[in-house]
């Protein structure tokens, strides 16, 4: 007696489906190309197939697509060999070694077991059998141990046990001692972010999944630089690891499409040693659903919608994309917002268009609009001015400095403007669109005054100019290339005058472009 190898349906290379048990008698035998062990028995099973062909069943079951093709043309075999990658009947005959031979009768009761290659044993069953005439059993060893199969590799073997309890997890478990601290061990792999984090356990992960529609092995995404693929499980196990809630999972899922687009461009975002990092804009009624921040301290500390879920995606950057610092990351003072940088709009305090409407989606839509920021918020401090056009001048004038003052058409920006300030811009009547023309009126300067001098190199360079005529240096130039560069939202408490600045990166096709993506499963 051995084990079982249970019922089963395999297509072979041919595309022919053979099912197990068919009425007669047969031997089964499991391997993988990469095994030497499998290798020394293939021209053994091929004899068998030959010899016995007739009187019973002989499978070899290979358990890669790839490995069967390279078997198939190195030994010919007179049948072709079952397709067993998915591993999901190496699994389920519960293979430690490979090659493992079954001897089954009709009805696919188990008579013998081999494990691993043993002579006397191999060449006692297929004496017994009527096969050995065509083997030459002194050409083989006495004794090899054969392989770890492919289904007990633990990368694979935890797929393959939830899918056979029909366990909606997939990713591999890690056990660590009993001895072990469990927050020091994620330290010492490398998972966080520098901060302590939140062990997911199943348990954990599988309420947090609670909170999206979405199948857990939906691919949300492949992320650069490693291209991992973000599946929704992966995404939930970031995000307990985060310390987020369930129903945080529809904006997380979101957030990794939209970074995750040519467009956006996670890789060139994260490398840059500018420091250059994701802030992430949450418009429509997801806001107070999930209870972000909009108002009082709504760039900083003490909420934990907007902590976690720019964590989350931080740490879904790190640890399935692998942009790690010292790695792939390579900023080269780092940057706060590293950490997370995620907020809602104030809209009810917006007296112009929201950021999502403007960009051309509803007002009942929820919607998630990522920039790529290097630096913010930096403070526009201007508790003086009573008129749009002075209030507007000073937040012309502190944008100016974004880069370096000579950098026109440089980068963009996200300017969040509190609601003092909007109070005082709505006085005059102001529009986003007025806003936007007299930051870039205040911020025009001569391309004479952007050339690199003695109190700075940065700008154009001076061999540039001298090759510019006086009405080339004369022309001006705003601060952004196109007023579109200026992007504004409105947030903060109602009490204090003080805007708030992020300066962007690279702009356009060269960088990163700002991307707004609905959020489809509320």
């Amino acid at each position: 007696m051995g084990l079982a190898v249970p019922p089963f349906s395999l297509s072979n290379s041919a595309g022919t489906d053979i099912s197990f048990p068919s009425g007669r008698e047969s031997l089964v035998c499991f391997v993988k190309e990469d095994c030497p062990t499998c290798r020394e028995v293939m021209p053994v099973l091929c004899a068998l197939q030959r010899t016995l062909g007739a009187a019973l069943d002989v499978h070899i079951v290979g358990q890669t697509a790839e490995g069967n093709e390279i078997l198939e043309t190195e030994f010919s075999p007179p049948q072709p060999l079952l397709d067993d990658s998915d591993l999901k009947v190496s699994f389920a005959s519960d293979i430690d070694t490979v090659p493992t031979l079954f001897w089954s009768d009709a009805d696919g009761a188990p008579r013998r077991t081999l494990i691993g290659f043993v002579r006397d044993e191999w060449r006692a069953l297929a004496d017994e059998l009527g096969g050995s005439a065509d083997v030459d059993w002194d050409a083989l060893p006495e004794w090899r141990p054969g392989c770890g199969s492919k289904s007990v590799d633990p990368a694979i073997s935890e797929r393959l046990r939830a899918e056979s309890e029909n366990s909606p997890l997939r990713a591999r478990r890690i056990d660590i001692g009993t001895q072990d601290d469990e927050f020091e061990f994620m330290f010492d792999q490398g998972f966080s972010d520098g901060l302590p984090l939140v062990p997911p356990t199943p348990e954990r992960v599988m309420r947090m999944l609670a909170g999206t529609r979405r199948d857990p092995q939906e691919v949300l995404a492949v992320m650069p630089p490693n291209m991992g693929e973000v599946t929704v499980e992966k995404a939930a196990i970031n995000a307990v690891m985060a310390g987020c809630k369930p129903e945080y999972m529809p904006v997380i899922n979101t957030i990794v499409q939209a970074i995750c687009t040519d467009e956006y461009n996670i890789h060139g975002v994260m490398a840059t040693t500018m420091g250059a990092s994701p802030v992430v804009v949450v418009n429509g009624p997801v806001r107070e659903k999930i209870g972000m921040n909009m108002k009082l301290g709504a760039l900083g500390q003490g909420n934990r919608a907007n902590a976690t879920i720019g964590r989350a995606v931080r740490l879904l950057i790190r640890n399935v994309g692998g942009a790690e610092p010292g790695g792939t990351e390579r900023s080269t003072l780092g940057n706060p917002m590293k950490f997370t940088l995620c907020f809602a709009e104030w809209e009810e305090r917006n007296p112009w268009t929201p950021l999502h409407v403007e960009r051309g989606f509803e007002a009942e839509d929820s919607v998630v609009t990522v920039f790529t920021m290097t630096s913010g918020p930096t403070l526009i401090v201007d508790q003086e001015s009573r008129s749009a056009g002075q209030l507007a001048g000073t937040m012309g004038l502190c944008l100016e400095a974004a880069f370096n003052p000579k950098a026109h058409y440089a980068t963009d920006c996200l300017l969040v403007v509190v609601p003092e300030h909007v109070d005082t811009l709505m006085r005059d009547g102001y529009t986003k669109a007025d806003l936007r023309r007299r930051i870039q009126e205040v911020t025009a300067r001569p391309i004479r005054d952007l050339v690199a001098d003695d109190v700075s190199g940065a700008g154009f360079k001076q061999e540039m100019a001298a090759n510019m005529d006086e009405e080339a240096l004369d022309k001006r130039l705003p601060k952004f290339r196109t007023d579109e560069d200026i992007h504004i939202v409105v947030a903060g408490s109602e009490a204090g005058k003080f805007s708030g600045a992020f300066h962007g990166w690279a702009t356009g096709e060269i960088g990163s472009i700002s991307v707004s993506r609905k959020i489809d499963e509320l």
